[in-house]
């Protein structure tokens, strides 16, 4: 049986989910344009990356002034407050500290503030007698304090948008796996494991699978996926010390990581991490996940063999971190000297989709690329889920252009 629609989004991750919704509510793609169908191969929304991070809403500091990224969070997370306030999703402004605990952090410190200025990002610079004031089991030289920031429960916002969407007459199907692709008649024929669609547009939203889904369309993507598992330990001791909001080290400005941090959760909880090691499959969430095809794609990418020659250090510090509680405790005793090991529980990983550049760069910023059919997002990085609302506008916004160029 073959179905016909207008446009299918293919990954019912945040990005696919937010997309059919700016799709349902604009109509983009041409007169008429009713027939959306989104799929997912999963039984359930948000089931990988959406559904396995700390969380958190992201206020726009980090991010190189004039990047989409520092344009869609500073945006994205005011949109995400009042997204989860209308709709009952819960959501709170807890505000966040970036601390230096030495002095060769101070530039990174001092950059990071500029960043957030030329952004339009609240930041108050904090001496180590202000940090104490705002968060006094915390220990650092000098700290920003940035009060945007949050925490949200991007599951349930996932939940949500997967109802407003379906209500707005959107075609959902779980348990739905893109499986080919060709081109009929000017339309794509779209092969799933529950029938064919025949389609006007498709939009590749399938995260960590999303190199593989453009090859499935008969592109040649400009980069692949790497997959970094992220690790989360819970401190679960009841006399834990008292954290009252997002607390983050100052990263290293060559990796697009944000190093361990601590959050406290929605529930009350206190989490530490994540670190950031390659998983051994683009779903690999625990040490035992492996893949020997996909290792062997991965080893047969120039890419990453350069990343491999590049940061090899960072690498094997970040594994030994993964399989030692102690060093991850001293990591984050770094920043609340009371973290013991002992107190350490193991919490859910997360993995995420890190887009990999033939020459071993890592992609810092949004991807999307686009064809007389297709339009692949190949890197949503962080902040991608806070400012997943302006990210589906965006994309309905292309769609639109697209199907008037045409």
């Amino acid at each position: 049986m073959t179905t016909t629609r207008d446009v299918t989004i293919v990954g019912g991750g945040i990005i696919g989910l937010a997309t059919a919704y700016a799709l349902s509510v604009t109509k983009a793609g041409g007169p008429g344009n009713t027939r959306i169908t989104l799929l997912e191969k999963e039984s359930r929304w948000g089931r990988h990356q959406s559904g396995r991070n700390s969380g958190v809403i992201h206020s726009g500091l980090y991010y190189a002034p004039g990047s989409s990224k520092a344009r869609f969070a500073r945006a994205g997370a005011e949109e995400m407050y009042e997204f989860c306030r209308n709709h009952g999703v819960p959501a709170r402004r807890t505000g966040k500290v970036v601390v230096a605990t030495e002095e060769r952090e101070l530039p990174a410190l001092d950059e990071l503030a500029r960043r957030g200025w030329a952004n339009g990002v609240r930041v108050e610079e904090l001496d180590a007698t202000g940090l104490r004031e705002h968060e006094p089991a915390v220990r650092g030289i000098r700290a920003l304090h940035v009060p945007d920031a949050g925490i949200t429960d991007y599951g349930a916002v996932c939940a949500k948008l997967a109802e407003l969407s379906q209500a707005a007459g959107v075609e959902l199907r779980t348990g739905t796996e893109l499986v080919g692709s060709r081109v009929s008649g000017g339309e794509l024929v779209l092969s799933t494991t529950s029938g064919r669609i025949r389609t006007r547009r498709a939009i590749n939203c399938a995260g960590l699978h999303s190199d593989r889904v453009a090859r499935l369309a008969g592109g040649n993507p400009p980069v692949r996926i790497l997959p970094f598992r992220g690790e989360y330990y819970e401190n679960l001791a009841p006399n834990a010390p008292e954290v009252r909001t997002l607390v983050y080290p100052v990263p290293d400005p060559a990796f697009p990581f944000l190093g361990v941090h601590l959050t406290r959760m929605l529930d009350g909880s206190l989490h530490i991490g994540p670190n950031a090691v390659p998983a051994l499959a683009r779903e690999g969430y625990r040490h035992r996940d492996c893949s020997l095809a996909q290792l062997r794609e991965f080893a047969g990418y120039s890419g990453a063999r350069a990343l491999a020659r590049r940061y090899w250090r960072v690498g094997a510090a970040e594994l030994t971190r993964s399989l030692s509680t102690s060093l991850f405790a001293r990591a984050a005793r770094k920043l609340v000297p009371g973290t013991r090991a002992a107190d350490l529980r193991p919490a859910p990983a997360g993995v995420r989709a890190q887009a990999l550049g033939p020459d071993g760069t890592l992609v810092d910023d949004f991807l999307v690329t686009s064809d007389a059919h297709w339009i692949h997002v190949l890197n949503a990085p962080s902040p991608a889920a806070t400012a997943s609302l302006v990210i589906g506008r965006e994309i309905a916004a292309r769609l639109a252009h697209h199907t008037e160029a045409g």
